[in-house]
């Protein structure tokens, strides 16, 4: 596998599973819709999913070289996993939801606000399973070019975090409808459900 092939595979997979609107998500688009501390929230949680993902890709060759069994265990596992999210995200697209209503009052602190977002990224376990247990597990398959999935995986949480950050006015009329979300949604489940399929049958 070409090194460009493999950095596609890891910006897709990376922006399908971050696409996901979590807590941490919807602090970002809320800073970015009431433009406060906007570069740094998004640098913040960039840069957090940089080095969640490296310590996956990292610590993961390590564990496959002492526990070769566990790159079948966590590949079916991944699957499952990306299964439930896939029609977790479907059904949230199918039930329907509030659309996104930017908050009024004084403006945060820079502190305030950091430490807010720190605790939706670094106390978040499903961060941990997406990007240092799953995207480890789903590396082992690059032999030679995991440094380009790697490298993918990360510009895919830049590029989305800091368009999630500074898009956010353009796309407020959008997401104040329920409807947006249920679009979005949906998109998310047919991402993951492609993975989770790609996965089972062999390299992404």
């Amino acid at each position: 596998m070409t090194a460009f092939a493999a950095g596609f595979a890891g910006f897709r997979l990376g922006l399908g599973l971050i696409l996901a609107i979590g807590a941490q998500n919807a602090f970002v688009l809320r800073q970015g819709l009431r433009r406060e501390h906007v570069f740094a929230v998004a640098l913040f949680c960039a840069l957090s999913d940089a080095i969640l993902i490296c310590l996956g890709i990292g610590g993961f060759a390590i564990a496959r070289e002492a526990l070769p069994l566990i790159v079948p265990i966590l590949r079916w596992g991944g699957v499952a996993f990306l299964l439930v999210y896939a029609m977790r995200a479907a059904w949230s697209a199918w039930r329907g939801g509030a659309g996104l209503i930017a908050g009024e009052g004084a403006s945060p602190s820079l502190r305030s606000v950091l430490t807010t977002v720190a605790l939706f990224t670094w106390a978040n376990p499903h961060v941990y399973l997406d990007t240092v247990v799953f995207m480890g597990m789903v590396s082992s398959q690059f032999h030679g070019v995991v440094w380009a999935f790697g490298m993918g995986a990360v510009t895919a949480s830049f590029v989305f975090f800091f368009a999630l950050a500074y898009g956010a006015r353009l796309l407020a009329p959008l997401f104040a409808k329920p409807f947006a979300w249920r679009v979005l949604d949906g998109f998310v489940a047919l991402v993951l459900l492609s993975v989770a399929v790609k996965l089972a049958l062999g390299p992404i």
